[in-house]
């Protein structure tokens, strides 16, 4: 067994000022509890909340970021924030080793247009080895809706995906759904972990490489220490999920070309499907077709009979 500690934070996130103090002390009451912990990880726009106007150059938090890592001896993500960067703004996680220094910084790569407006989208991978443990990569939110960044992280070694998230609308079940199968099909660990009020509506989850839930939060604030054993990942690969698939084996050793990557390659269905832009309130009949618009009759009660 190759045990390793993650600890997971929800908590809420205010979207008017910094959110570093109380990360602090949420941090400090975490490892005070949980002295054993050896990763800590917080949600998606934590650190200075949803607002692209709070942009910062990130040099600025890694004063603060890095002496929490220090303090503690841990391996530090602080979710993410808004990065301001040559006149653009990332959506970008950054991650701290347990001597307080930056490992590596990733852009999400997916901003989620069109209501993550003003984002320009990240364009290379992260993944970083803790020695002798295992290796990590990194995905924000709406990231994990594109199978080709977690399925890249996985064909590159990652064992354990890091997935800070930001979501408080009504399709967080279905992203629950996403992060099983997303574990199940890469075959490693993944903690996806969400904020609250201003950074989401929380329901944080981890998952195996089998896809089974390890531990699903609620909807208020937790903290959340799991010991895995990252052995499960390379018996899961080697002898197939839960003994039976042998997913990135046979991904390795697949026969066909999808060309739908190939970025010469036209799709015009998907051309047809217009801009990416907010859906509109619907067109009454009436501007549709004018005066004239056309009568719809409801079911009568004997053809609702027959169909009942």
């Amino acid at each position: 067994m190759k045990n390793f500690a993650i600890a997971g934070v929800q908590m809420r996130v205010n979207g008017a000022h910094s959110n570093v103090p109380m990360m602090k002390y949420k941090l400090d009451l975490l490892m005070s509890i949980y002295p054993w912990v050896q990763m800590v990880l917080f949600s998606e726009l934590c650190v200075r909340g949803p607002l692209t106007a709070f942009a910062a150059p990130l040099e600025e938090y890694d004063h603060e970021f890095g002496a929490m890592a220090k303090k503690h001896g841990i391996w530090l993500l602080p979710g993410s924030a808004f990065e301001a960067h040559e006149g653009k703004v990332y959506n970008t996680s950054s991650v701290y080793n347990p001597d307080g220094n930056v490992v590596g910084r990733y852009r999400k790569m997916f901003p989620f247009y069109p209501y993550e407006e003003g984002v320009t989208p990240g364009n290379e991978f992260l993944l970083f080895d803790v020695p002798n443990v295992a290796k990590f990569g990194v995905s924000i939110c709406y990231d994990m809706w594109f199978p080709e960044t977690t399925r890249t992280l996985a064909a590159q070694g990652a064992e354990v995906i890091l997935h800070p998230t930001l979501t408080n609308s009504i399709d967080r079940e279905v992203e629950l759904s996403i992060v099983r199968a997303t574990a199940a099909i890469n075959q490693c660990f993944i903690f996806d972990f969400n904020g609250l009020e201003a950074g989401g509506n929380g329901q944080s989850i981890v998952c195996g490489p089998d896809g089974r839930v390890l531990y699903q939060a609620h909807t208020s604030e937790e903290m959340v220490p799991l010991e895995i054993d990252i052995d499960r990942v390379r018996q899961s690969r080697e002898k197939g999920t839960l003994r039976l698939g042998q997913t990135l084996k046979s991904f390795r050793d697949k026969h066909i070309h999808f060309d739908v990557y190939d970025r010469e390659r036209k799709f015009p269905y998907l051309d047809a499907l217009g801009p990416i832009e907010k859906p509109r309130r619907n067109i009454p009949l009436e501007e549709t077709y004018g005066k004239e618009a056309p009568i719809i009759f409801p079911a009568s009660p004997d053809i609702t009979k027959l169909h009942g």
